[in-house]
């Protein structure tokens, strides 16, 4: 069974004809870049109400029915998101039009790195860890992220409480079902406390290109404890 909410579609198809209309003329300075449309159809998506069916015949009556007040509302929304996200832009996106993350096609076989998640807390305390840098390295250097909204080095911020969260690029396989193993290295720094570094193996077997983000696929590290320097010889790392 497939469920399908249809205002995803609506809104994306509304967000990509006005941005390509701006795009066409003279734009007023909105950006129009690929992850400002995303982030634009979540905008939308997060203030108007789902409208689910379960199958294509029902996605078109959906359409069909639709008031001529109802889509001038939602035209009127993503004008607003539009405006807003582009007022807002993610710092650490290139924002360029088009720009994207190059993705390898859909039937490429790949190692699809699963979702990377880890807690970070004092270790004379116990408490959640703020305004830290938290490195995720392979090979020695930066692990490159699946796009860009997956940042490495990530800065634990205090509404994280602690967590991190990596999301490696796949790494282009031979064929389907070849099983390996990633190494990699999470190196937390900080001055106010002994440097840490935890090295660890992901298991994966080659596979399609995965494009969506799911929790049934993360690699949970065990809870990492930092202690000031001199006494990171009774570093623990915990398992919960």
């Amino acid at each position: 069974m497939e469920i399908h909410n249809t205002m995803e579609e609506l809104v994306i198809d509304e967000v990509n004809a006005i941005c390509d209309s701006l795009e066409a003329g003279n734009n007023a300075g909105i950006c129009t870049c690929s992850q400002c449309r995303q982030d634009a159809v979540c905008y939308v998506l997060n203030r108007t109400g789902p409208h689910y069916v379960v199958s294509h015949r029902g996605a078109a009556r959906v359409n069909q029915g639709a008031d001529q007040q109802g889509r001038a509302d939602l035209t009127s929304l993503v004008y607003e998101g539009i405006k807003h996200v582009s007022y807002n832009q993610r710092p650490y996106f290139p924002h360029n039009r088009g720009s994207s993350t190059e993705k390898p096609p859909a039937d490429t076989p790949v190692f699809n790195i699963p979702t990377i998640m880890g807690r970070v807390f004092n270790g004379l305390n116990f408490s959640p860890i703020t305004g830290i840098t938290v490195e995720l390295l392979q090979s020695g250097v930066l692990a490159p992220m699946k796009d860009n909204n997956w940042q490495n080095p990530y800065v634990l911020i205090p509404n994280t409480s602690g967590s991190f969260t990596f999301w490696p690029r796949p790494v282009p396989a031979e064929k389907p079902e070849i099983p390996g193993g990633f190494e990699f290295t999470v190196k937390i720094t900080s001055e106010d406390f002994a440097e840490l570094n935890h090295i660890f193996t992901i298991p994966v077997t080659s596979e399609q290109v995965s494009t969506r983000f799911s929790l049934s696929r993360t690699f949970k590290l065990p809870d990492l404890y930092l202690f000031p320097p001199g006494e990171e010889k009774d570093q623990l790392v915990i398992n919960v």
